[in-house]
């Protein structure tokens, strides 16, 4: 049994595009997304369409819930963003989206924690970064969750954690769309993982053991981030562009425009 796992797309359907082209060459029995689809400054309601398209087996994030849970006036600037674009279709689709499942293939699905999508289930927080989180930690927040994988998102970090103590194994997809950020919740916190790549994890099972394979995957993020700073999102343009969320310094030969393909501009 191969899976293909992806999370946290946030609207940036170039980098969906590219991933899913890598995954049709991988040819896994399973696909599944762990949400936060369509959050952000790119392309939300075109990235809504294209993952309705594929129908995969999909979950709903935080980010998806705060779309069609909250006012436009209670929402941040990326959902606020996506909400203008989404279609009513669009916008019924994130609503009727679970918010996990269990027992897929023994395979429990969640964005977060299997209770909370906007707590991180692999990492904790140290000072202002993130660290992998202890097996003490982790075991705490499944909590009675009995399956023997359970993959998650929303920290946009890819990992495998195991429990020695229950044998379980617990897998952070990373992040399609997005490869850096901050949040000020619980704390003021960055999230970077160091280049611009769209990342996803490819999983087989055989038997009754589990491996795992990251794919790190190349796309025009150079586009990707001219997209977030004309929408005047200059974090994300950045973070798009160099997988750091604060603002690097780039050598000359990095900084010049690299030569692109043809990409058609939503």
């Amino acid at each position: 049994m191969r899976i293909a796992v992806i999370s946290d797309v946030h609207g940036n359907l170039p980098a969906l595009e590219a991933v899913h082209r890598d995954i049709q060459h991988q040819s896994p029995d399973l696909i599944f997304n762990l949400g936060d689809c369509v959050s952000g400054p790119l392309w939300p309601e075109e990235t809504a369409q294209y993952l309705i398209a594929e129908n995969w087996l999909t979950i709903r994030g935080n980010h998806d819930r705060q779309l069609v849970d909250h006012t436009h006036s209670e929402m941040g600037l990326s959902d606020a963003h996506a909400y203008s674009l989404l279609s009513d279709e669009s916008k019924a689709w994130l609503q009727q989206l679970p918010t996990h499942m269990e027992h897929v293939e023994n395979v429990l699905l969640c964005h977060g924690t299997p209770k909370v999508d906007s707590e991180y289930l692999t990492e904790e927080l140290c000072g202002n970064h993130t660290i992998t989180a202890s097996p003490e930690y982790v075991l705490e927040h499944i909590g009675d969750v009995q399956a023997p994988l359970i993959v998650c998102g929303h920290s946009h970090i890819p990992r495998v954690i195991w429990l020695e103590t229950t044998g379980q194994i617990v897998m952070n997809a990373g992040s399609v769309g997005l490869p850096a950020y901050d949040d000020d919740k619980p704390r003021h916190h960055f999230v970077e993982v160091g280049s611009p790549h769209a990342r996803y994890m490819m999983v087989t099972r055989a038997g009754t053991r589990w491996s795992f394979e990251e794919r790190m995957v190349n796309y025009d993020w150079d586009h990707a981030s001219r997209k977030a700073e004309r929408n005047q999102r200059g974090d994300w343009a950045g973070a798009l562009k160099t997988g750091y969320f604060r603002p690097i310094k780039l050598p000359d030969f990095l900084a010049r425009p690299r030569i692109e393909e043809p990409y058609e501009d939503f």
